[in-house]
């Protein structure tokens, strides 16, 4: 009746879930609006589909996966069919298996690849009423799953009320419910009241608002209660006005009864009748209510008719009847199973601080730890906290809430909690953590300064006390102050650390070492910091570091002294150890430095993957900052030219407060300007890159292209800046002795760009000379390679040494070719047309691998190492089907017709 708009929107959901094609709506409104007959109507609609349902209830909010355990348990039996990771966290999440159950993600990934599993046979249509009070687990795994969903048969339909807090639906379409027409209303009262007159029937229409819920039951009221009141009254207040008449013309017993179903919220009439048996109630006081249609029985089952009726016997209970019904309720639910609920019940019937309700409480906490409910265990923590009676008790449950709420992703309740609980103690441990989360907060909040800040000054407190801890947080200071290009703060940081006497054998020792030494490369001490540094990559590779975050530091700091191979293979394997273990909140913190690993290697398409994924991942779980760093790396990519300069804006406006990352697209800027030809504007770029606060880090190797630049426009005197720093540096890293043969190959390759450098300025045939060393040094780095080898044949050209030209012009042109940098494979075409060469080719047309996109091309590349389409989604957190959905799309691109011709064409490419 009167929803035609919104049926045509639902009937779309379903047309595409039968067709084969993911949609995902969240239905809002406020309450009564006809959220609940509209998901009603959808489950009769959807005919032969399996319907999955779920609900949020209110007093399960802080139960870790209570509302996904209601509608994926009874597929149970499927778990098996899981890979091995997802169904060992699913089993752990719904208490089946004992054990942890690793990031808060990998639930989301197991609910996505067994949604897809349910609908191989048949299309799935997945309805999740009053999704506002799910709790957080269930729905940040629902909601990733709904964010990658793509080619399954899979409609999910969530139902939320308007609240003030809003709703996470980012990336979803949202439909909003307004009230019915007018129309529609006075066909929907006439029904349920026909006898009502003018007067009341259009009071009535007006104030309702064309809400559904209140039309019916003001319009059942207002025959013998006609309203007499002056001016409208909100329809949510005349709606819970007209129920709470209904209830106070019930039995006091029947009252009672309805606020223990209402407190408890899990209709399980079982528990609810043994609390009544403690209240001196019995299965009668239930008749009443059931008369009334507040209530509906079924089986094992008591419901109320409509969640406000719940809201509205809970609220206006009297506070001594709230506690003693969840007091009952506490005593009712008996065994370990029900440890939680229990746990929570008692809490609820504290009438005042109680260490033994804070004790199970935090048990509670303990126990949702382990099934990876971040936010429940938060809450647990919170509770057991406000119950405790002891101030450093209360101070160290806070600081374990706000962790865990920081963990969660609420970092204002976090920060909020640490600062109580670093108000209420003297103990530097407490306070040394609390301040740790704020600054971890500030980082995303504030700035990376500030997040330094905050962590040099929590460490300073227990530097004796607990070194290993400190030297924690001041890893997270000395790195967070260099993404600032706060050099002052690295400098306090570092002294600091030198402070710290760790114990013998500790794993903190090779980070402490490489990140002293990193501040004396700031300060232009590159000869002694680079073998410390270059330490801890070998010691992350060889397994002696045991910090994930020290171990993506390892990797960073593997670049910034040119060990290249060395740093993309502890980051492949980071990653690959990620994906094994379901760890994928981690991923886009491992794929942003391997993606500028690839990079630097000259594996382009390798790099646009990673930070394509990692872009994707970052977004559906929320990591705004993380989405900006990798960005970044896309502008520095030259993979797509337009879409670099038109994101360049975006990200370069957290140039002040995140200036390395910001320097990072400001690079790859200056090097689209200088494909193309623009040199002075180029040089502009370059210049900003080379001369800002992280011209001594990784963008240290910017200074080439800044040479090239200032050659090209004109400007060798500017050419000559920075080139002693970077001289300095590329001997630091060649001279550093190593068994890598690999890293070896970096070294030489950065002495190679030294000489081309040499050779951009020199005069006369001595170039030449400058060019041919750097050719013979440039290693396993092909793109740096050809870009000498363009230099080169410009040079031979401009000397008329023609045939020489064309032959380094053209290993260069198909070099750029193969890489898909595509800029300076049109340079190098241009160079070759002036010689008289016509290149029929354009980039791309010879290498088939280029007319993918950087998810095809991952699924391809897996695919190519004999993977399975279970295993290539297991590890890109995609369904199966997605993943055969991308193979179909990517068969025809490359010219294939069979799975076993891609070993083929990828070793070849």
């Amino acid at each position: 009746m009167g929803r035609d708009r919104e049926r045509d929107c639902i009937a779309g959901l379903l047309k595409a879930a039968r067709s084969g094609r993911s949609r995902t709506v969240v239905i809002q409104g406020e309450a009564g609006i006809g959220k609940t007959a509209l998901l009603d109507q959808i489950a009769s609609d959807a005919g032969d589909m399996r319907l999955i349902r779920g609900a949020g209830i209110e007093s399960e909010t802080e139960l870790p996966f209570s509302g996904l355990h209601l509608m994926l348990y009874p597929y149970g039996d499927r778990f098996d069919g899981l890979p091995g990771r997802q169904a060992e966290a699913l089993r752990s999440a719904f208490g089946l298996a004992a054990g942890p159950a690793g990031d808060r993600f990998l639930i989301g990934a197991a609910t996505l690849t067994l949604l897809s599993e349910l609908a191989a046979d048949r299309p799935v249509v997945c309805l999740v009423d009053d999704a506002q009070w799910l709790d957080r687990a269930s729905l940040d795994a629902l909601l990733f799953a709904a964010r990658r969903l793509s080619a399954d048969p899979i409609s999910m339909i969530f139902t939320v009320r308007d609240t003030a807090r809003p709703f996470p639906d980012h990336g979803i379409d949202v439909l909003q419910l307004a009230g019915l027409d007018r129309a529609a209303a006075e066909e929907l009262v006439a029904e349920h009241a026909p006898g009502l007159t003018v007067p009341v029937r259009e009071r009535l229409l007006d104030e309702a608002a064309g809400n559904p819920l209140a039309l019916i039951e003001l319009a059942n009221a207002a025959g013998a209660r006609p309203a007499g009141h002056a001016g409208p009254l909100p329809v949510g207040r005349r709606v819970q006005e007209a129920f709470r008449r209904q209830l106070a013309e019930l039995p006091d017993a029947t009252r009672l009864l309805l606020l223990v179903v209402a407190a408890d919220g899990t209709a399980d009439l079982g528990v609810v009748l043994r609390a009544a048996t403690a209240l001196g109630l019995g299965p009668a006081d239930l008749g009443p209510a059931e008369e009334a249609r507040l209530v509906v029985l079924s089986g094992e089952d008591v419901r109320f008719r409509h969640p406000l009726i719940r809201a509205v016997t809970y609220q206006n209970a009297a506070h001594h009847q709230r506690i003693a019904a969840h007091d009952a309720l506490a005593g009712a639910l008996r065994g370990d199973e029900h440890a939680d609920r229990r746990a929570w019940h008692l809490a609820a019937a504290a009438t005042g601080p109680d260490e033994d309700v804070a004790a199970e409480l935090e048990r509670a906490a303990d126990r949702a730890g382990h099934r990876g409910g971040t936010a429940a265990v938060a809450a647990a923590y919170e509770r057991a906290a406000r119950l405790s009676t002891d101030p450093e008790g209360k101070a160290r449950r806070l600081v374990h809430a706000a962790r865990a709420d920081y963990d969660a992703g609420r970092p204002d309740r976090a920060t909020r909690l640490a600062a109580e609980a670093a108000q209420l103690t003297a103990e530097d441990g407490v306070i040394a953590e609390a301040t740790f989360i704020r600054a971890q907060v500030a980082y995303e909040r504030d700035s990376p300064a500030a997040d330094a800040a905050l962590a040099l000054e929590g460490a300073t407190l227990i530097t004796g006390s607990d070194p290993e801890q400190a030297v924690s947080m001041l890893t997270e200071a000395v790195w967070s102050a260099r993404d600032a290009g706060a050099h002052d703060l690295v400098r306090r940081s570092v002294e600091r650390l030198r402070t710290v006497r760790l114990p013998a054998g500790s794993p903190k020792v090779p980070v402490t070492s490489a990140l002293i030494a990193y501040g004396r490369l700031l300060d232009g001490g590159v000869t002694e910091a680079v073998p410390p540094m270059r330490a801890l990559v070998g010691a992350a590779l060889n397994g002696d570091v045991e910090d994930l975050v020290e171990c993506v530091i390892a990797g960073y700091i593997g670049l910034v002294v040119a060990d290249d191979r060395a740093a993309a293979t502890l980051l492949e394997r980071m990653a690959a150890d990620a994906r094994a273990q379901g760890a994928l909140g981690w991923l886009p913190y491992i794929l942003e430095p391997l993606a500028i690993a690839r990079l630097l290697l000259g594996d382009m398409r390798g790099a646009e993957s990673a930070a394509a994924e990692g872009i994707s991942l970052a977004t559906d779980i929320g990591m705004d900052m993380q989405v900006t760093a990798l960005k970044c790396i896309a502008v520095r990519l030259e993979s797509d030219a337009e879409r670099s300069r038109a994101e360049a804006p975006e990200v370069l406006g957290h140039a002040d407060l995140h200036p390395t990352n910001a320097a990072l697209a400001s690079w790859g800027l200056g090097l689209l300007d200088l494909a193309d030809g623009r040199a002075d504007t180029a040089l502009e770029h370059l210049d900003a890159v080379c001369s800002g606060p992280a011209r001594h880090d990784l963008l240290i190797r910017a200074v080439p292209d800044h040479a090239e630049a200032a050659v090209r426009a004109g400007r060798p005197d500017l050419a000559r800046t920075h080139l002693p720093a970077f001289e300095a540096w590329a001997a630091a890293a060649s001279n550093t002795t190593t068994s890598s043969t690999a890293t070896s190959n970096t070294a030489t390759s950065n002495t190679a760009m030294v000489a081309r450098c040499r050779a951009l300025l020199a005069h006369g045939d001595e170039a030449d000379d400058h060019f041919r060393a750097a050719l013979s040094l440039h290693g396993d780095h092909p793109y740096d390679a050809a870009r000498t080898r363009l230099l080169y044949g410009e040079w031979l050209r401009r000397r008329r040494r023609r045939t020489e030209a064309r032959t380094e012009l053209t290993a260069a042109a198909d070099a750029f070719a193969r890489l898909g940098a595509d800029g300076w494979a049109e340079r190098a075409r241009m160079e070759l047309e002036v010689l008289g060469d016509r290149p029929a080719a354009r980039a791309g047309d010879t290498d088939p691998l280029k007319r993918l996109t950087p998810q095809e091309l991952q699924v391809v590349r897996l695919a190519a190492a004999g993977l399975s389409n279970r295993e290539i989604g297991a590890q890109l957190y995609l369904s199966p089907r997605t993943v055969g959905h991308h193979l179909y799309k990517a068969y025809p691109k490359i010219g294939v017709t069979r799975r076993m011709e891609l070993a083929r064409l990828v070793s070849v490419t």
